[in-house]
Parts: structure tokens; sequence; C-alpha cells
């Protein structure tokens, strides 16, 4: 993969460039590509370019190609001319619309070469979009036909236009990655992964996130992953830390239409808002009630236009989380937005050891801020890497509190990470933050790291001093190690 580079990682989630060689741009991500309908524009193209900074959106070739008034402009003059946005732009197949009514009248030969005569700088071909929870048998059989049209897409001449490669597999995970390694067997360029819009309709996080961690499994670290059809900001940090790069929606219009509101927590109908929770320009310069008052389509541009504010927002949000560091922190955080969002954020961290591989040994700070916390890929690996210290000791001392002579070897012990050696205490990530009042979660994955120990030195007598650890801690511990209390007497 040439045309897509990382700058940085945070868990899965990836700071990255994305060349795109016939629009002469390289797009910064992860981004959004704002949905723009080639008949009905709530937001020009060029206003996005100029207002947003999008540096990338996405049309539809199928509605294109079947359209009486806008074909022939579209091949005469060219995509870029036709909308009027100099970046790159991205167009679908058709799939939504198999998906939505069953068929279509297009092969992958002819959208992939229509979308190459408008002057498309990524093309889909025709996938087929297997919806969730359908049987095997079903997600088998187009899961085959989806790769047979991909391979056949790779015959296509398509010059400079970069051609993307959807994922499909239904629910089934190892579909996803089954179908995930076939998408990155063809050479293409982009990954979308497509089908899981009914998921996050029905609020599926967790669901989704089991599949895309799925179909991360297949791609690897090979080029960037477009999750289809995200558009609500509250998701962006949690498919980012598992690695998707490229999100689409047209909610920011959808919504605006139907006079919603978004907010990084979820959507707000503007007849239940007394004051605006944002410092954009629509809402420094309106209220709830002005907004009520105004003629339809002037309070559907605003609100079009606030959507995206909050949507670019979170996006640069996102961004400055990876280049900090704290993108787990940022994931935690929106999670208590809604509880299928803290579904999906448990999901995600039942893949830490997958999150693990690309996430840094080193950043500037842990902070422990929920249960959830104890989970995350920084204590596994800190677990993990016990086997990597040498215990040349009969009797070790694993303790909160200061060392003793008694023992051969004094280590410290700090929840969540568990035992340490001393000179470690102020590496990352045993600096962490961690609140006074300690949750019971900490102590038991200190727990869980205390075992790991003992049982890679069978031969060491260990004695843990603990500053009152809960019961269900305490019984993690091996038998054969003594307890003490932090303030009991020698």
């Amino acid at each position: 993969m040439t045309n897509f580079e990382v700058r940085a990682y945070d868990a899965a989630g990836r700071l990255g460039e994305l060349e795109v060689p016939r629009a002469g741009v390289t797009v910064q991500t992860p981004t959004i590509l704002p949905v723009v309908n080639p008949h009905v524009q709530t937001v020009d193209p060029s206003a996005l370019e100029s207002e947003f900074g999008a540096e990338i959106l996405i049309t539809n070739s199928y509605i294109l190609h079947g359209s009486e008034d806008l074909r022939e402009p579209a091949l005469e003059r060219g995509l870029h001319d036709l909308l009027d946005f100099s970046g790159a732009i991205m167009t679908d197949s058709g799939s939504f619309q198999l998906a939505e009514y069953g068929d279509i009248d297009v092969t992958t030969e002819e959208i992939l070469q229509f979308q190459h005569d408008i002057g498309s700088d990524i093309g889909t071909p025709v996938d087929i979009p297997t919806p969730p929870d359908v049987d095997r048998e079903r997600a088998e059989s187009e899961l085959e036909t989806t790769q047979e049209r991909l391979e056949r897409a790779t015959a296509v001449d398509t010059g400079e236009m970069l051609v993307s490669a959807p994922v499909q597999g239904s629910t089934y995970p190892d579909l996803r990655e089954q179908g995930a390694r076939d998408a990155k067997s063809t050479g293409l360029d982009v990954f979308p992964l497509g089908a899981v819009v009914p998921l996050m309709n029905e609020y599926r996080y967790a669901d989704l996130a089991d599949v895309v961690a799925a179909c991360k499994r297949g791609l690897g670290e090979t080029g960037p992953v477009h999750l289809f059809g995200a558009g609500h900001p509250m998701m962006f940090a949690m498919a980012a830390a598992l690695g998707c790069d490229l999100f689409d929606s047209a909610a920011y219009a959808l919504y605006a239409r139907d006079d919603r509101y978004l907010t990084v927590r979820g959507t707000e109908l503007l007849d239940d808002l007394e004051y605006f929770p944002c410092q954009c320009p629509v809402c420094t310069d309106h209220t709830p009630a002005g907004l009520r008052s105004m003629a339809d389509d002037t309070r559907e541009d605003l609100l079009a236009r606030h959507n995206l504010h909050v949507t670019y927002g979170e996006i640069r949000t996102v961004r400055q989380a990876i280049r900090s560091g704290n993108l787990m922190e940022l994931v935690d955080s929106r999670a208590r937005g809604h509880p299928t969002m803290l579904d999906g954020y448990r999901a995600l961290l039942s893949h830490a050891e997958q999150l693990e591989r690309t996430d840094p040994v080193s950043k500037d700070a842990f902070f422990y801020t929920s249960t959830e916390s104890a989970r995350r890929p920084e204590v596994l690996r800190h677990h993990e890497r016990l086997d990597r210290f040498e215990l040349d000791a009969d009797s070790v001392l694993l303790t909160e509190g200061g060392s003793n002579d008694r023992y051969d070897e004094t280590w410290g012990v700090v929840p969540p990470f568990g035992p340490y050696p001393r000179e470690l205490a102020e590496t990352y990530p045993l600096t962490a933050e961690v609140p006074e009042r300690t949750d019971r979660a900490a102590y038991e994955a200190a727990a869980d790291g205390v075992a790991r120990l003992v049982s890679l030195h069978p031969d060491v007598e260990f004695t843990l001093v603990h500053d009152d650890w809960p019961a269900t801690a305490l019984e993690t511990v091996p038998d054969g190690v003594r307890l003490r209390d932090l303030h009991a007497r020698d």
C-alpha cells in the first residue's frame, strides 16, 4: 500500500495521510466524508471546503448514472466542476440502492468505468451489502459474490483513480475476517466496512465493535479503513480507537431537515432546546427560539451548518487525542453519553490484546477514569511483559508501601497494573493518575498481575502487603502468597 502513510498511533487509532493522486491532494485522517446528494445539496460542496475545511466528500455515481439531468453534465464537465469542489471526491456504486431495493441495472465494470469517466478520485465496485443477522449460508454466498466482483474490479483500467474493496460478512466475525483478508489480497486501495448502518441505527455498538475488530484482524495495517455510513460524532472516538480512518454520512443534512440538533452525546429536537450547548458560529449568533421562528429553508441550512461544526469539531478532537496519546480517555468519556455506547466501549476492551499491538509503549499519562480503565491495553501489556523480568531471589515482597530488609527483593504494587520493579516506578504507565477511592476493578486487575508474576516464578516465596484490597481481588491471589495488611505490624 503506497498511498497511505500512518504518522501516529494510539490503541489502533491512526493519524494518517491518504494520498489521492487523481485529485492531487493528500487527505488527513481520521476524517469525515460528507455525503453530497447531487440533486439536493443542503450545504454547497464549495462551502464544505471553504467553511469547514473538507478535504474529501462522497457522492453517489449510481444516481448520476441514472439521472437524465446530471449524467451528461457529469461526463462533459467532470465531478469537480459539477460539484464545485477541488478536494478529493469518492463515489459510491449503487450498492446502497441494491440493499434498499434488491436490484440495480449496472455491473461492477460499467459503474467503475462510469466513475472513472466522470472524474471520480476514489471509485467503488458493486458489492453485496449483507445485513446483520442473516443466516450463515446467505452470508457466505454473498461474501463470495462480493469477492468475485472485487477481483473483476482489479481488471478495470481506472488510471489514477483509487478503487475501494468493501468488506462484507454480516455479523459473523470469522466471515468478516475472511472477507477482509480477501479484500486485502486484491491490492485495491481503500477498505470500506459495509452493511454496518443497521447496527448503528439500532444502537448495537457492541456488535459494531466486534465487526470492526474482526475486519481489522483480516486487514492488518493495510490501507485506510472506511466505516460506511458512520456519521454521528458520538461514535467517532470508539471507531477510531478500533482502527477506522474514514467516516461518511448524510446525517448533518438529514437531521437538519427533521429539526434535529447534533451533539457529541446524541441528538436533540430543536423544539426541546431552550439554550444551545455549543460555541459554534450558528449557536453563538442564534437562539433555539430564533431558529424556530425562521423559514424552513433558512432553519434547515443553519442546523445543517451547526451539525457540520459539531462533526468536524469531533474529528479534530479525535485527531488531537491520538496525537496526545489519550484517545482511550476520550473513548471513555464519550461512552458515558449513551448506555449503548458504553456497551460498545466494553466490547472494544474485549479486543484489548488486538489494540495493544499498535498502542505506543510510552505516553504522557494514563488516567484511570472508570472501572473500564482496568481493562485497557496498557494494563494487559504490563501483565504480559512481567515475563521479561528475572527474579534472582528466594523471597520477594510485593507492597504498596516501603521496602523491607527481611526479603531478598522488594517490588512495588500499584492498581490496576499490579507488581513492578521499584526502579520503574516513575515510568509510563506506572505513573498513572488513579482516584484515591480506587474501585474494585483496579484492585482485581492488580491481583491478576500478582497471579501472573507468581505463576512465572513458582519456586519463589511471595508476600503481598496490600492496602485493604477487596475480597474479590484477594481471592485471585494464589494460595501460596502470604497476605498482610499494609498497616499490620511486622
